[in-house]
């Protein structure tokens, strides 16, 4: 059972890892003012893996500190550590190349529009998940996301559109990465179940990063200078943004209720939009502030419980 001073604790490290996730997207779109996108992901996203390799050690010794105390050490089979290995290899795959393609999508749109745009458009991930499943999975949709979806639709046009019916390159960008993370969030939480989150997050850190430092020779000429003169975007975006913010989501989400994480965890967009203002100087008309606060209300309608509007049955 969960304690009030757990969830306090719980929801300070969500809240950390949404300023870190907010400051992260300014950190990106300076990033790309000097290296190009699958180098800035390349180097970040290996760096990420590289942080979460101590993280995975302390943890794996933390628990076999435990089990040693409850004297119930449990030793798996070859075959069970084989089908574990496996799967965690199947799923980095399947995890880090749907990573990689949203993260780059990501970071290409800086190029075309601002931050917070693309702060509050990424955001939009967590709208498509349940729509997504409808189509494919046939997973039934709670009223509160389909208000959520029309309000998401409302609040994207005034962000956007600014008077016309047509959205830019960057805007595109950025709603083509917002279903790739909903496509991504669904593929974790498959692989999530039969895998130890870190180690899958590790994972897929690494097979995103090696599959665009590849592209990134291919179709960019990274040069050391250009890499140097970026170091502290990728610095913040790898070791803060990619080790120790989802450290911080995994803390937090043990003591935190699913849906109070998620409400948390949305503020990250809000802190996107603060820190492009205050850092640099990216503001926002009051019809794309409009655009903002309604997408954020449709982002958190679609994380209430589908019984929130329900009248409860008096005793």
């Amino acid at each position: 059972m969960t304690t009030k001073k757990g969830q306090l604790k719980g929801g300070i490290f969500l809240i950390l890892a949404a300023v870190i996730w907010g400051l992260s997207f300014v950190a990106q779109s300076e990033g790309l003012e000097v290296i190009g996108t699958l180098t800035f992901n390349g180097i970040r996203m290996i760096m990420g893996g590289t942080v979460l390799l101590p993280v995975i050690a302390i943890m794996s010794g933390v628990q076999k500190s435990k089990n040693k105390k409850l004297g119930s050490a449990e030793q798996k089979t070859p075959e069970e550590k084989k089908k574990d290995r496996n799967n965690l290899i199947v799923g980095g795959l399947v995890c880090g190349t749907v990573l990689c393609v949203s993260s780059n999508l990501q970071q290409a749109a800086f190029g075309y529009t601002t931050v917070g745009k693309v702060g509050f458009i990424t955001a939009l991930y967590m709208l498509l998940v349940p729509i997504i499943s409808l189509v494919f999975f046939k997973k039934r949709v709670s009223l509160p996301v389909w208000i959520g979806v029309g309000l998401g639709v409302v609040g994207l046009y005034l962000l956007c559109a600014g008077g016309k019916a047509t959205f830019g390159k960057g805007e595109l960008l950025a709603l083509a990465c917002s279903v790739g993370f909903a496509i991504h969030i669904l593929v974790i939480d498959k692989y999530s179940a039969i895998v130890d989150g870190v180690k899958l997050s590790c994972a897929q850190f690494f097979v995103s990063g090696i599959i665009s430092v590849i592209l990134m020779f291919i179709f960019e000429k990274p040069s050391i200078h250009a890499i140097m003169s970026a170091a502290p975007y990728l610095l913040y975006t790898g070791i803060l943004s990619c080790g120790v913010a989802f450290t911080f989501q995994t803390l937090g989400q043990r003591d935190s209720d699913p849906t109070v994480a998620s409400l948390l965890l949305c503020l990250e967009s809000v802190f996107a939009v603060i820190f492009a203002w205050v850092l640099i100087d990216q503001k926002m008309s009051v019809r794309e502030l409009s655009g903002c606060i309604i997408m954020f209300v449709a982002i958190v309608l679609a994380q209430l419980p589908a019984d929130v509007f329900k009248r409860k049955k008096k005793a």
